[in-house]
């Protein structure tokens, strides 16, 4: 499993490059590598641990206090998934080659991105944790927001990938939240472990957990209310919605339902929730593709139609009903995706997927309209597919569920016979719309539309994937065990029955029965539908009866973007003391009331260890006093630098050298800049505050500071553990190899995190020099002095300005002596910080204030 993920993450990684470098002919390249995935899968099914009902684990010790091990787990349920992960996969890149005409630039990356979401939904249906398979999870919506945003330059298809990223990462965090009130309450963070809990009924909050939990289930899979962004993620090319929006992405909720529902179907919760929903989304969805004109939408809304028939159906968590909805979402994968590879084909050589502008094209590609009618046919549950068998399977399992007995079961069982009347009324209407000759049109010879006369011709690289899936199709219709034989050693591993007693199988003819029967009135009532379907119009209202799903999205960002607004309104009033005044005042009063109405410690107080700190605080209280008194702003910064460098003589008392050295240079050089603002502007501040605004700053202060000191004084007093600051001396000496803990800790523990802050300090500063450079050349000779036109000086500045005029000699002088010796003596500190007093940055701030000083130096 491990090879299989470093595999497809390494052919992302290399699929730029090898599309830049060879064209469209790489993806047949990158399709080879979910290929060999596939075959591996396949291997264990037929002579691997997976044939003898057994699982692959691959274990990786990481957090486990957090219950962050990386785990894998490949059984039979994980194993139909990667089938259907790889294999679609391969057969969506092996199609890509035929379907982009040229290669722009993006499409090295929409080749990287395809081959990465091959490889994070292996990772997701083969993750054992809660939170690992999160975490792939989300990357999916990453993913697809990239892929569906392909057309950047296109507001639909933003606003599309815009949309997808909202509902799938929003259900994402609800489920996040699901897992860790699943994993607190009941102790289990393995998807292994569930079975282990003697009672998930009696586990605390569990209904809210599955509620949570379900809330990312239904919307990955775009179940509704949450059905909506999948007919928008149409936008993307033809690939995607062949692959992410047919096999892959929106098979993770039915994959997560799969993986629950055989533990958690003893909760009323989950049947209450799912089932109704499910059978819903399949109706409304079904009717809806009814009323589309492009062949895109009409397959969208029919795959919102099916995600919920499958999701109802594997939800309810028995053997028959599990057989059932695995046997769906393999037939779903094989003719849905071979549906969107058609349309694509024909939208790629047309050029429009209107079925008002297409007619005559079964006469003009009879091959393609063939594929096309076995896969709507599949789709329909026509004999001898696999459509229909996993259909008749849904509703034989369905008829005789023991575990929704009376008017449930009943109420479902009618619920999927509608939907899958409309199931055959829209598949029927798909063919027609994309290959029929239609009457009353402005056509040419032999009734072809200007469209389909003008087309050419559909190669073998666009139709060889649809051929391949369509064969499966027909094979695994004729021979159902070729599937049902993989599914059955996952069942007979998760519902184990006892020797003798008869088990359910997939079959092509079970004999004549209700199923049967039901069967075949889906299909007459279907093609009955169709016939009349100048009747259903007079059924379908122009505004949907339950609201319309995306004005129902915007308005909600609407109603939030309206409720920001005002709050910033509020409370960033464009003044800087009010805004401050904001801050402080939440500061006083939030920490303070939850310390009122929490628990409190015990606290005991000193004044000071030593007479020394009572005069270093009487100095600072003095000069913070003073420095709120003055008007002159020199005054204020020397006062202000007086309390900083009080500050550090406390530090130093209390045997902190490190703390105190660092507190004086950083002192410094924040008085040194100081100086360098104040130079430009007035010596004393013209602003005068009123008595009264002047009284309220005091209260507000003392409040402040008064607060601040009493949560200091509680927070210090409360550890109940001894402090792991005892053991750090000796850590670092014996692993650190140094004698400054501090250092060693900065240095060796904390070198990532400085290294991502420098990382955020360089993007901060590229992105203001494109700021300050966006309308000049960087080539531009610079009008600042530079050392090489100012002949021999030794400090920089033009010798006839002003600048040159005020220098003084006596600060010239002290600089040519002082500069080198601070180089030295930063590069001291910074080579001497592993045992004593200095380090980096410390040696960064004196180097800082020796160029500082040549600054002031040179005028």
């Amino acid at each position: 499993m491990l090879v299989i993920l470093g595999a497809l993450t390494l052919a992302s990684v290399l699929a730029p490059p090898l599309i830049r470098a060879l064209g469209r002919p790489a993806f047949g390249l990158l399709a080879l590598v979910p290929l060999a995935g596939f075959a591996w899968v396949l291997k264990q099914f037929l002579s691997g641990p997976l044939s003898r009902g057994e699982t692959l684990v691959s274990h990786t010790g990481w957090l486990s206090s957090l219950n962050m091990n990386i785990v894998f787990r490949m059984d039979g349920l994980a194993g139909i998934f990667s089938l259907i992960v790889l294999g679609v996969g391969a057969l969506v890149l092996l199609y890509c080659w035929g379907y982009f005409d040229s290669n722009p630039r993006r499409l090295a990356l929409f080749g990287s991105q395809m081959v990465a979401f091959s490889m994070v939904m292996f990772g997701l249906v083969t993750a054992d944790s809660f939170l690992l398979m999160y975490i792939f999870w989300e990357i999916t919506s990453v993913l697809s927001f990239l892929l569906v945003g392909y057309y950047g330059e296109r507001a639909s298809s933003r606003r599309s990938a815009g949309q997808a990223l909202m509902v799938t990462t929003l259900g994402g965090l609800c489920m996040l939240v699901g897992f860790l009130l699943l994993g607190q309450s009941s102790g289990v963070w393995y998807f292994s472990d569930l079975g282990s809990v003697p009672d998930l009924t009696a586990v605390p909050h569990i209904t809210i957990a599955i509620i949570l939990i379900l809330a990312g289930a239904l919307s990955k899979s775009a179940i509704a209310p949450a059905h909506f962004w999948l007919p928008g993620a149409m936008a993307a090319p033809t690939p995607v919605s062949a692959y992410l929006h047919s096999a892959a992405m929106v098979k993770a909720g039915i994959y997560l339902v799969a993986r629950l529902a055989p533990d958690m179907h003893v909760v009323q919760t989950w049947h209450l929730v799912i089932i109704p929903v499910g059978i819903f989304t399949m109706l409304m969805s079904g009717w809806v593709a009814l009323r589309q004109k492009d062949l895109k939408l009409i397959l969208a809304y029919g795959t919102v139609s099916q995600l919920g028939f499958i999701m109802a159906v594997v939800s309810v968590g028995s053997r028959e009903a599990t057989m059932a909805g695995l046997a769906l979402t393999c037939a779903h994968s094989l003719f849905k995706a071979t549906l969107f590879m058609v349309v694509g084909a024909i939208d790629h050589t047309t050029g429009t997927r209107n079925t008002q502008e297409l007619s005559g094209l079964w006469r003009k590609q009879p091959y393609i309209f063939a594929i096309a009618v076995l896969a709507a046919a599949s789709m329909a549950g026509i004999p001898p597919l696999f459509g229909f068998v996993a259909k008749e399977a849904a509703l034989e399992a369905i008829l005789h569920e023991e575990l929704l007995v009376g008017m449930p079961g009943q109420l479902m069982l009618l619920g999927m016979v509608l939907g899958s009347v409309l199931t055959m009324t829209y598949s029927c209407f798909f063919l027609y719309g994309a290959f029929a000759t239609k009457p009353h049109q402005h056509l040419s010879g032999g009734g072809t539309s200007p469209a389909v006369a003008a087309m050419h011709s559909i190669g073998p690289k666009l139709y060889a994937a649809p051929t391949i899936l369509m064969a499966l199709t027909i094979a695994l219709g004729l021979y159902p065990s070729l599937i049902g034989d993989f599914i059955d050693e996952y069942l007979d591993a998760a519902f184990p029955v006892p020797e003798g007693e008869y088990v359910a199988h997939l079959a092509l003819w079970h004999g004549f029965g209700v199923p049967l029967l039901l069967s075949t009135i889906i299909v007459g009532l279907g093609a009955i539908l169709f016939w009349q379907r100048h009747l259903l119009r007079h059924f379908q209202l122009e505004e949907p009866a339950l609201g319309n799903a995306n004005d129902a999205y915007d308005a909600v960002l609407d109603f939030f973007r309206r409720i920001s607004l005002r709050l910033t309104a509020s409370t960033q009033r464009g003044s800087l003391m009010v805004n401050l005044g904001i801050i402080f005042v939440v500061l006083t009063l939030l920490p303070l009331t939850a310390l009122i109405m929490g628990e409190r410690n015990d606290i005991r107080m000193e004044l000071w260890g030593t007479p020394w700190q009572a005069v270093l605080a009487s100095i600072i209280v003095v000069m913070a006093i003073g420095a709120t008194l003055t008007h002159n702003r020199l005054s204020g910064v020397i006062m202000v630098g007086v309390t900083g460098y009080s500050l550090a003589m406390i530090f130093a008392l209390h045997g902190a050298p490190d703390l105190a050295l660092t507190q004086v240079l950083v002192e410094t050089i924040v008085m040194v800049i100081f100086m360098l603002v104040l130079r430009k502007l007035p010596a004393h501040t013209e602003w005068r505050g009123n008595p009264k605004g002047n009284r309220n700053r005091a209260w507000l202060s003392i409040a402040v500071g008064l607060s601040i000191t009493i949560i200091s004084l509680f927070a210090i007093n409360a550890r109940q553990e001894t402090s792991i600051a005892q053991y750090i001396p000796d850590l670092a000496y014996e692993i650190g190899h140094g004698a400054n803990a501090v250092n060693v800790l900065l240095v060796d523990i904390r070198a990532w995190d400085t290294l991502g802050e420098i990382s955020v300090l360089v993007i901060a500063a590229t992105g203001v020099a494109s700021l300050i450079y966006g309308t000049r050349s960087f080539a531009r000779a610079s009008r600042r002095p530079t050392l090489g036109a100012v002949g021999r000086r030794w400090l920089s500045a033009e010798i006839d300005s002003e600048k040159a005029q005020n220098r003084s000699l006596m600060v010239d002088v002290i600089t040519r002596v002082a500069f080198p010796s601070m180089i030295v003596l930063s590069m001291y500190f910074f080579f001497v910080g592993h045992n004593a007093p200095g380090g980096g940055f410390a040696g960064g701030l004196v180097a800082a204030l020796a160029l500082s000083l040549r600054y002031l130096a040179g005028g």
